[in-house]
């Protein structure tokens, strides 16, 4: 769900420059997509997917799984009008997958009240896909069905995997009703959907004769009500309830949750009961405690806004031993989504040290297309994202923390012998000895930062080092 975020213009010129001052790599030699080579796909502690079938990375392509990939996040708030996002997406797909990426994440898909304005988040027919005429054009903000179809059959095609948005909280663009519930007329008459599946009136919102109230209300839109047998039937019950129907004939491979605050972690626990699919959650909150209960509950991964702040804290308030502190990825790492930025929110101005936070640790981390496609260096992202496929295996050691240094290892996995990452937030470079599980081995920094190519000694000790304002990632050379 968009929430009024203020933005500095100063962020977008230091974004710019950065990306400019970033873009001779000429002089690194950096792992890229192309340099993949054959392994098993594993989670994000190491142990390995039972996808049923070997993974050839060769190409970049691989199964999408919770920590076993990469999700982009496949928009950004205002994406251009015109019904022409879909076939941009399209055009990328085959890009990303060969980058290593293996998930992608849209914005809702179906008809909402803002119609060719809208970007889905106030919906009306969730059945819907830009192929009725309704609330002022036949095409979503994004494109037709058609499109959308196309765009599906693509990813699949790559090898990837792709998931929904569903706004579940609440609905608009009824029409207006008498409601018995409320005495007053209320927008909740959505019988006349053109679709003419999910009908819903007044008894299908809050409040009705089954409850007042349940955890939440967004912006004062109607307020479903999942208690409703009706709002059960459509939403996860129903074979050709639009659940099932995104899942089984949209091809739909999981969801993300908006605003999950809104409702009881059970509606989400029924859906994947009845439905299945990857799950994330959007819980805004930094709290830990509620991001792991609500995971359980609900039976399903979430967003981890407490690791999204704690970098925050770390690399824009210049004191990384915060990144010692509790998060959703150490909590619950195989239920942690973690993330940068996205559509909502845009906080961390230090984006490169905060990716490659993510994307050499634990959890399922998220790339938000902004950053890749237009604000950051791609080929240094690209090379995170091999980095995190290749090399991120195996639980997580903190080694060192100070306010200007972070140091851990990923402890490896089944013969992949893992990595340390350094990452530095000071002007100057730095060096530090370390402990690493290797014994007598060459090293070397798989971001091309670094020229060292140090060999560990008998105790498995070695020195490293990582450039200002910048990170290093070592594993055994070969």
């Amino acid at each position: 769900m968009k929430k009024p975020i203020f933005k500095l213009l100063a962020l977008t010129t230091a974004l710019m420059a950065m990306y400019s001052c970033s873009n001779d790599d000429s002089a690194n030699t950096l792992e890229t997509a192309k340099e993949f080579k054959t392994i098993n796909v594993t989670t994000h502690d190491g142990r390995p997917f039972d996808t049923g079938k070997k993974t050839n990375l060769s190409n970049g392509r691989y199964v999408a799984n919770p920590g076993g990939g990469v999700m982009m996040q496949a928009f950004y708030w205002d994406v251009p009008a015109g019904g022409t996002w879909w076939n941009v997406v399209n055009s990328k797909i085959t890009a990303w997958s060969n980058a290593g990426i293996g998930s992608i994440w849209l914005p809702p898909v179906s008809k909402a009240q803002n119609g060719p304005f809208s970007m889905g988040y106030d919906p009306t027919d969730y059945f819907d896909f830009g192929n009725f005429n309704q609330n002022g054009t036949v095409e979503t903000r994004f494109g037709s069905k058609t499109e959308l179809e196309s765009l599906i059959t693509k990813v699949h095609g790559e090898n990837m995997q792709v998931y929904a948005d569903i706004v579940l909280n609440h609905n608009s663009g009824g029409q207006l009703e008498s409601n018995p519930f409320t005495g007053t007329q209320t927008y909740t008459n959505f019988t006349g959907v053109a679709s003419g599946k999910f009908k819903r009136t007044s008894a299908d919102f809050h409040k009705n004769a089954l409850r007042n109230n349940d955890e939440g209300i967004f912006g004062g839109f109607p307020d479903l009500a999942h208690v409703a047998p009706n709002v059960q039937d459509w939403l996860w019950k129903r074979s050709d309830g639009v659940g099932k129907f995104y899942k089984n004939t949209m091809k739909f491979d999981g969801w993300r949750f908006d605003y999950v605050k809104g409702f009881g972690a059970w509606v989400v626990k029924d859906w994947n009961a009845n439905v299945g699919g990857f799950s994330v959650g959007e819980l805004w909150d930094a709290n830990v405690n509620l991001l792991n209960d609500w995971a359980n509950n609900a039976n399903s991964s979430v967003f981890d806004f407490a690791c999204y702040y704690k970098m925050n804290d770390a690399f824009d308030g210049n004191n990384l031993n915060v990144l010692n502190d509790d998060m959703m990825w150490k909590r619950n790492p195989y239920k942690a989504v973690t993330f940068v930025a996205n559509h909502d929110t845009d906080e961390i101005w230090k984006k490169e040290l905060a990716y490659a936070y993510i994307l050499t640790h634990e959890g399922y981390p998220t790339i938000f297309y902004r950053d890749y496609e237009e604000w950051l260096n791609k080929t240094k992202m690209n090379n995170l994202i091999w980095i995190h496929n290749n090399k991120a295996t195996g639980n997580t050691s903190i080694l060192y923390t100070d306010t200007d240094e972070y140091i851990a290892r990923r402890n490896g996995y089944n013969g992949n012998p893992g990595l340390v990452v350094y990452i530095n937030n000071s002007n100057t470079w730095q060096e530090r000895w370390i402990q690493t599980n290797w014994t007598n081995a060459q090293i070397k920094d798989f971001t091309g930062n670094s020229g060292w190519y140090p060999t560990t000694q008998a105790d498995k000790w070695v020195k490293i080092q990582c450039p200002p304002n910048g990170y290093s990632i070592w594993s055994i050379n070969m």
